[in-house]
């Protein structure tokens, strides 16, 4: 198992919120981002937002570039933000579970991925637990409780 990213704000411009082991998240990355990202000890990098969701905001195929030439594993995964369906959850579900990790992923605050994560890890993680995560990562999703139940409840 390969060892946690070290995640000393110091070290690095990015804000990188770290759930667990596994995965940790950040508001929009750079280019320039995604050479410190490699060089932490991630091996997956995700991409939860949108392509030319807001002006300015780098085009994924550069990201994508710089990824694959850190030797980063590039998945694109563009959620609507405040519209995150059981079909996202559904492809990103699998995907979690099966990346390279640790795994970075990132939008344009963070958030769209704490909620992927959130109702992925529901059906086979307990509210609290991933509650508990979520909050330590500056996250509060207390109001997908209901989606989460449903999620836990789906996969009994």
């Amino acid at each position: 198992m390969a060892a946690a990213p070290l995640l000393d704000p110091e070290r690095t411009s990015m804000d990188i919120r770290k759930i667990d082991d596994n995965i940790s998240v950040a508001p929009q990355i750079s280019v320039e981002d995604v050479a410190e990202a490699a060089r932490l000890g991630f091996k997956t990098l995700v991409a939860n937002r949108p392509d030319h969701e807001e002006p300015g905001q780098p085009a994924m195929a550069d990201i994508e570039a710089a990824a694959r030439e850190q030797g980063l594993v590039w998945v694109y995964m563009p959620v609507e933000s405040g519209n995150i369906t059981d079909d996202d959850v559904n492809r990103f579900a699998p995907m979690i579970r099966d990346a390279e990790k640790p795994v970075l992923a990132f939008c344009r605050s963070g958030t769209r991925c704490t909620v992927l994560w959130a109702l992925s890890a529901a059906r086979n993680t307990s509210a609290n637990e991933i509650f508990t995560k979520a909050r330590n990562a500056g996250y509060d999703i207390s109001g997908l409780a209901p989606r989460m139940a449903q999620q836990a409840a789906g996969n009994s």
